[in-house]
């Protein structure tokens, strides 16, 4: 169902199975150049538990492609607009704040899983401010070195779920940038599944259904509560 807000344009799907009166958030970010319906067709794959939406990028890039900051790609690396990333990430997390309070969810379940772009922004925000979010899926996506002076302090990081899927013949996100992240990572406190596919900048089915047992998981375990 298509839906409005002040912040970001959006997607949702309803649970199919309730488990409480507040719903765990699952929040879809999808990659540069794309938009909210892309995702969107993974619903059907997830845990029916979810209230799940998928969020358009607030930068109109053309008709129908949106990104969270500008990217140039360039033959041997990335030139991004930081300041357009940050941005996009204080707008995630009052949009966050506005899901929770307009479609009444569980603060304490929200779970964000983004593709390319949008992995990269899951890992900004989880990695930044761990206490707003239950876990991450990061298909596809790096850490930004811009972002590793506001990490968050290790005891705030402390065994929150991290998923990261990637393609080792990725074209776009080379597979190198994601190992990279997963050593930077595995010398942080967090929970950390890190999986490598045969396969290029995309989800594919085998990912996807480690990801979605993986969420299931999740959301089978009694959350942790928070500070």
């Amino acid at each position: 169902m298509p839906a409005h807000s002040e912040l970001l344009f959006h997607l949702t799907r309803p649970p199919l199975q309730k488990d409480s009166d507040t719903p765990p958030l699952l929040l879809l970010l999808h990659g540069v150049g794309s938009n909210e319906e892309d995702l969107f067709e993974l619903s059907k794959y997830l845990d029916p538990r979810f209230f799940i939406v998928s969020a358009r990028a607030p930068i109109q890039l053309m008709p129908g492609a949106y990104a969270w900051y500008h990217v140039q790609f360039l033959p041997d690396d990335m030139r991004i607009d930081f300041r357009e990333a940050e941005h996009s990430r204080s707008i995630l997390q009052r949009f966050i704040a506005e899901l929770i309070e307009s479609y009444q969810l569980d603060p304490d379940r929200v779970v964000l899983m983004g593709f390319s772009q949008g992995a990269i922004m899951s890992l900004s925000l989880a990695l930044t401010e761990p206490d707003r979010l239950a876990a991450i899926v990061a298909m596809s996506g790096r850490l930004l070195p811009e972002l590793t002076p506001q990490i968050a302090a290790p005891e705030m990081l402390k065994d929150f779920p991290i998923f990261m899927a990637h393609g080792v013949t990725d074209n776009v996100i080379p597979v190198r940038d994601a190992r990279a992240a997963h050593e930077q990572l595995s010398k942080l406190p967090v929970d950390l599944t890190y999986r490598e596919y045969p396969m290029g900048h995309q989800v594919s089915i085998e990912s996807l259904n480690e990801i979605a047992a993986w969420l299931k998981d999740r959301l089978d375990r009694k959350p942790a509560a928070k500070a």
